[in-house]
């Protein structure tokens, strides 16, 4: 299940080069060079190898059955319908002789994480503006993948496997959910249940009207994606990690991006990049009140992990409205 959420690990273990070398030969991918761990990549499961032939990743030990086939099919998909950089191509090995499990190696792409201090040192704020809005076209390019229900990809049929219940009750089923897991670990108070649920029942007549199911990509952050500039306007020269990928909602797709400028206090940012996807919408009908669930989804597992894990940035007293409500009501958008 492709909507599950996934905390870190390291999940590849000890690696020797003997086994990368075997790797490499069985795709004809050149003598190995060297190898080390990934910048990013949460998970554990990604490698980065230098060969001979070239420079590649290695993402190795499956979270979920099906996931080497998922995550190549979705590249091979928006390498021929988007002009994104993807990983492509995607080589899968299933078998498990040289590791103890199954892995994928695809082209280690070119270009720097936006959130690096390296990169925000350089950027100017017109850098800054182009690339927020650089950031809402390209999530316009990959929702234009569009298909006829909402749900997951079938690794078997390759098909869509349409939600049991509706999209709504399964988007609001998840929200119910983790708020209840959050309060293993912090105060959530019966004023904040009623809160949230005031969202989501001024929300459903918006998804229920809801007409277009897209690619939902699921992690749109940061550290997925690489940015270049050239010819004076920065572009993403890589896009990846889609384990968590979906059909549904697009608007599913811009809190991250969007908590991420509000976070480094960058509002106007923030409305740039939104404005920018809400222009080139093609149905704008209901995305104030979806891109508020969907925040607020974002923000309840925001808040349940930081809870957990005990990493709380803010001012710990807060209650989860007060401190939630900064980003689900704030006006930061154009209509």
């Amino acid at each position: 299940m492709t909507t599950t959420i996934y905390f870190s690990s390291n999940r590849l273990g000890e690696v020797a080069d003997d086994q990368l070398q075997r790797m490499l030969d069985r795709f004809n991918l050149g003598r190995l060079r060297s190898s080390g761990k990934t910048a990013e990549g949460v998970m554990g499961q990604t490698l980065y190898i230098s060969s001979t032939a070239g420079q590649f990743v290695l993402k190795g030990n499956p979270l979920f059955q099906g996931q080497w086939v998922e995550e190549q099919f979705i590249v091979e998909q928006l390498h021929t319908r988007t002009q994104i950089p993807v990983p492509a191509p995607y080589l899968v090995d299933e078998t498990e002789d040289i590791f103890g499990w199954s892995y994928a190696v695809m082209p280690r792409l070119d270009g720097q994480h936006i959130h690096t201090p390296e990169l925000q040192a350089k950027l100017t704020p017109p850098d800054r503006q182009q690339m927020a809005e650089m950031l809402a076209t390209v999530l316009l390019e990959l929702h234009s993948w569009k298909v006829e229900n909402s749900g997951e990809l079938d690794t078997i049929s390759l098909a869509i496997r349409p939600f049991d219940v509706s999209y709504r009750a399964w988007l609001y089923g998840r929200i119910r959910y983790w708020l209840e897991d959050a309060r293993k670990y912090s105060d959530i108070s019966v004023q904040d249940i009623a809160w949230v649920e005031g969202i989501l029942e001024g929300s459903r007549q918006a998804f229920d009207q809801l007409d277009a199911n897209t690619f939902v990509m699921g992690d749109y952050k940061p550290q997925n994606f690489l940015v270049k500039n050239g010819d004076g306007d920065w572009r993403v020269s890589g896009l990846f990690d889609f384990t968590t990928a979906y059909f549904g909602d697009g608007v599913a797709d811009l809190p991250k991006i969007t908590i991420m400028y509000l976070e480094n206090g960058e509002e106007e940012l923030a409305r740039r990049f939104l404005t920018a996807y809400v222009k080139g919408m093609e149905d704008k009908k209901g995305f104030v009140e979806r891109f508020r669930v969907h925040m607020l989804h974002q923000q309840i597992l925001n808040w349940g992990c930081a809870k957990a894990m005990k990493q709380v940035t803010w001012d710990d007293k807060q209650s989860f409205t007060d401190w939630a409500r900064k980003f689900t009501d704030i006006e930061i958008y154009e209509h």
